[in-house]
């Protein structure tokens, strides 16, 4: 007997759930080349426009100039060079934490730092909007599993009167298919009365939210005893790679010893986490990208609302316009490609069933003109297409 992978894939297509990976022939910027078109497009997560920022790129020369272009081994055999060093003690000094731990990618953060605090007898909860790493190290962990109603401290709070052995309370910072933020003080403080530790996901906070962009929990005025485990990743608004845990010196000792996506992993090439260093300094030190943002976030969503569109409650560079049917999100979507803006359709299983989307990212490197093409494009686009029948 054979796998049938041919009627999987076929019933995919016919669901509009089929995935496509489109060909960027440019640098990451928000003036792309993908699949031999140029294109305007409000799909990336660089939201500080640092990915291709000239001082980060010749940061990264300069890294390979001194580290070569490879880790060679793992952190514990000979893979950890000076550079991730700085890294380490720039990000722990950045989030105001005694320790940081670099880790090759966010999914291996999260993988790492859930199956090495708990297992079985524990007990880990989780939002139900949480990244699919998160749930997914949620299950492996052998730890009692339950998701809990979105940024609900009620719903928390049932669940953690049932927890049992060491219980760890998890949340995304941002949710990224949403964009709107955890609510940190009640789901700390409900953790708290029921002596369970909250890790804290922040890939989509650092960088956008916090008086130096230091994540949701600056901007909420919370510390190391509100948040034990805080994961950052450095693809998204720092514009390199890899990703990081943040807390105390034994949390970071324990994943040391414990952390099997850690231990065992080829470190990044140094000359990345030179270039994060870099990258830090500009994210740091040029709060002018976050006040643009700010000021870009605010005219898209007066304009997407002039339109009658669907926003929902964020207050982030993730801006979706909920759709709800599959196949309606992707003619959107292709009828802006049409008109030189790429945007992806989102679609389930990423999100839930009738809640298809466009999911608009912002960056610091758009400008006012380039929120006001996109409104027009929209516009053109929704009057192109049938009305839905409903």
């Amino acid at each position: 007997m054979s796998f049938d992978l041919s009627s999987r894939l076929a019933e995919r297509r016919s669901a509009h759930l089929y995935r496509q990976r489109p060909l960027l022939a440019s640098p990451q910027s928000v003036h792309a080349v993908v699949d031999g078109q140029s294109l305007l497009a409000f799909c990336s997560n660089d939201y500080l426009g640092l990915a291709n920022h000239p001082q980060v790129a010749e940061a990264m020369i300069e890294g390979v100039r001194r580290w070569g272009t490879g880790g060679g081994a793992s952190h514990l055999v000979v893979g950890h060079s000076g550079a991730h060093h700085q890294l380490e003690e720039a990000l722990a000094e950045f989030t105001g934490r005694p320790r940081a731990l670099l880790m090759s990618s966010g999914y291996m953060a999260n993988m790492g730092a859930i199956t090495a605090l708990v297992g079985q007898g524990d007990t880990v909860l989780q939002d139900r909007l949480n990244h699919a790493s998160l749930l997914d190290a949620g299950l492996l962990s052998g730890a009692r599993f339950s998701r809990y109603l979105h940024n609900d401290a009620q719903s928390l709070q049932q669940r953690l009167g049932k927890a049992s052995g060491n219980t760890l309370v998890v949340s995304d910072g941002v949710f990224s298919m949403d964009g709107d933020l955890a609510k940190l003080p009640e789901i700390c403080a409900t953790a708290r009365h029921h002596d369970a530790w909250v890790m804290v996901d922040d890939a989509h906070g650092f960088g956008c939210l916090g008086a130096t962009g230091a994540g949701i929990v600056e901007h909420y005025g919370l510390g190391l005893e509100d948040v034990p485990v805080l994961v950052g990743t450095l693809g998204k608004a720092f514009g390199t790679a890899g990703a990081f845990i943040a807390g105390s010196e034994e949390l970071i000792e324990t994943l040391i010893q414990f952390a099997r996506p850690y231990i065992y992993t080829t470190s990044q090439p140094p000359a990345v986490a030179w270039a994060t260093l870099k990258s830090l300094q500009l994210l740091r030190d040029e709060s002018w990208r976050r006040e643009h943002l700010a000021r870009l976030i605010a005219q898209f969503r007066a304009g997407a609302s002039a339109l009658g569109l669907q926003l929902m409650d964020s207050p982030t560079p993730i801006q979706p316009l909920l759709i709800g049917d599959s196949q309606r999100a992707l003619q959107l979507s292709a009828g802006l490609r049409q008109r030189g803006i790429l945007i992806t359709a989102i679609r389930p299983p990423t999100v839930p069933q009738g809640t298809a989307r466009l999911r608009v990212t912002l960056s610091a490197e758009h400008s006012e003109d380039d929120i006001a093409r996109l409104l027009e494009a929209l516009q053109q686009t929704l009057a192109s297409l049938p009305e839905m029948n409903t």
